[in-house]
C-alpha cells in the first residue's frame, strides 16, 4: 500500500515518558513520516526518527500497532507501521528545524491532531509492563 509510513514511540526505561515532535499543523506527535521506495518499513521508522530527533536507538521486536488514517486534508490515506524503542532520557535532541522534539510525560495528555494515539500508546505500555507477548 502507498504511501506507507513508519513512526517510533521512543519510551524511556521507566516507561513514564515519550519522544514528541512539534508538527507544524499536527502538533505533538511521535517521530516519523513516509517510507521511501525500497526502504523496509523499520529502516523508514529508523531514519525518520534519527533525522526528526538526532536519537539512533535500537527498534524493539516487531511493529506496536498499526493505524490506517490521512496525515491531513487531502493527503492520501495512509498504512502507518508505529514501532517502539527505549531511549535515554539524558541524550540530547538534536531537532529538524521548525519541529522542536521533547520527552512528554505519559501520564499527561499532549495536543495532537490524532488523539486516540494517546490511548494507543498508553495501552502499548500497559502491555509492555505486563509483560504481554500481545504486542
Amino acid at each position: 500500500m502507498e504511501p506507507l509510513g513508519a513512526e517510533v514511540w521512543v519510551l524511556d526505561a521507566a516507561l513514564e515518558q515519550i519522544v514528541l515532535v512539534r508538527h507544524p499543523w499536527r502538533g505533538m506527535v511521535p517521530p516519523g513520516g513516509e517510507v521511501e521506495p525500497g526502504e523496509c518499513p523499520r529502516d523508514g521508522a529508523a531514519r525518520e526518527l534519527a533525522e526528526e530527533t538526532g536519537l539512533r536507538p535500537r527498534l524493539l521486536g516487531r511493529p506496536a500497532a498499526v493505524a490506517v488514517r490521512s496525515f491531513g486534508p487531502g493527503l492520501p490515506v495512509t498504512l502507518s507501521l508505529p514501532y517502539a524503542a527505549i531511549g535515554d532520557p539524558e541524550q540530547p535532541l538534536i531537532a529538524e528545524d521548525g519541529q522542536p522534539a521533547a520527552w512528554m510525560r505519559l501520564d499527561q495528555g499532549w495536543d495532537s491532531c490524532f488523539p486516540d494515539d494517546v490511548l494507543r500508546i498508553r495501552q502499548y505500555v500497559k502491555l509492555r509492563r505486563s509483560g504481554s507477548s500481545a504486542w
